[in-house]
């Protein structure tokens, strides 16, 4: 029978639509991409051997004795040649009426995830998934120190239908001068129950679904994989740190090495256990905690309250007239179900 299931971080409603049931062979579709047998591409801005064609690096893991802005890289970082907010001015907030505005202040950069052209993290060795986990903390540590930015979301979009527009592996990261709707749900949410029991909602749902078992897909030393309760969407997956950590960037590395062991781990099953899916997945973390004008303690138990995560969410089913009109999400695919066909998989 359907059921209307809470996320009690987001409190965002979904639809378990069990009528519709749904199996992995069910949703057809076939791989993200057409497959990539070349290692390199001449005309790939993000190939080796192509640094003239993209902006300066910002950072990058080298081959000792490499030259920057050249080959010999592994891991590059580099200002989006189209970016969707611009680092050049001061940030000017205005009303016009109703309506609130603020200048398109901000920064969007690529992370190069490797020099092959045909190399997909699921593929990658964890010691190099390590090194685009590197790259992601560097960037939001540096981005951080710069009062007009209040948030940095790391995405990455896999598969032409979640939004990619090169095949070379990348990931992507904007800055923005506000906090986006969805994390500041979050961020309250958690703020408000920590208010309440002084406790993380985080580390609650950890612990429970730690004991029921059956949303598990993967764990290991330090992370935990599950399909949420309420997840949006079929095959939905979050990652995080079984120990309390509200800043990604605050991960040890040799815990690091192990989200990407985790990180390697589940995208792998959902390559075999759904033909190579479109997918994007996001991570939230917590806000630039340089004090904002006027609200110097907003977030003032965060490093108590919040948990950083990765939201990994394959691009299986289209969101329509209901889903757009209502905000309540229909998954056809219950996540218990999801999960065991997940661990199950054979990798």
């Amino acid at each position: 029978m359907p059921e209307l299931r809470q996320d009690p971080i987001s409190e965002r409603w979904v639809v378990i639509a069990t009528e519709r049931g749904k199996r992995p062979s069910d949703f057809g579709g076939g791989a993200a991409t057409k497959l990539i047998t070349e290692e390199h591409v001449d005309t790939c801005p993000f190939c080796e051997g192509n640094e003239s064609k993209t902006p300066h690096e910002l950072f990058v893991v080298r081959k000792p004795k490499s030259k920057p802005d050249g080959p010999g890289w592994e891991v590059r970082v580099i200002q989006n040649k189209f970016p969707a907010l611009t680092s050049q001015g001061d940030i000017k907030r205005s009303g016009s009426g109703l309506f609130d505005l603020v200048s398109g202040i901000g920064a969007h950069e690529v992370i190069i995830e490797t020099p092959k052209h045909n190399l997909i993290i699921a593929d990658m060795p964890p010691e190099h998934i390590d090194k685009i986990l590197l790259a992601y903390k560097e960037r939001i540590i540096e981005l951080e120190k710069d009062a007009r930015f209040r948030y940095v979301l790391v995405f990455k979009n896999y598969g032409v239908a979640a939004g990619t527009s090169l095949d070379h592996p990348h990931s992507q990261l904007i800055a923005t001068p506000i906090t986006p709707r969805y994390v500041k749900l979050e961020l309250s949410n958690a703020k408000e129950y920590y208010r309440h029991k002084e406790r993380c909602i985080f580390c609650d749902l950890i612990r429970q679904e730690l004991d029921i078992g059956y949303r598990l897909v993967y764990e290991n030393e330090f992370f935990i994989v599950f399909c949420p309760f309420a997840s949006r969407f079929p095959f939905e997956l979050w990652i995080l740190p079984r120990r309390h950590q509200s800043a990604f960037q605050e991960i040890p590395d040799d815990q690091r090495m192990q989200l990407a062991v985790c990180l390697k781990e589940v995208l792998s099953r959902l390559k075999v256990v759904l033909n190579d899916p479109p997918f994007n997945y996001v991570l939230h973390t917590s806000p630039n905690p340089i004090p904002r004008p006027g609200k110097p303690n907003h977030w003032g138990t965060i490093r108590f309250d919040f948990h950083w995560h990765i939201e990994i969410i394959p691009r299986l089913t289209k969101m329509a007239g209901f889903e757009w009109g209502s905000g309540l999400y229909i998954n056809p695919t219950p996540p218990e179900e999801a999960a065991k066909y997940l661990r199950n998989a054979k990798i």
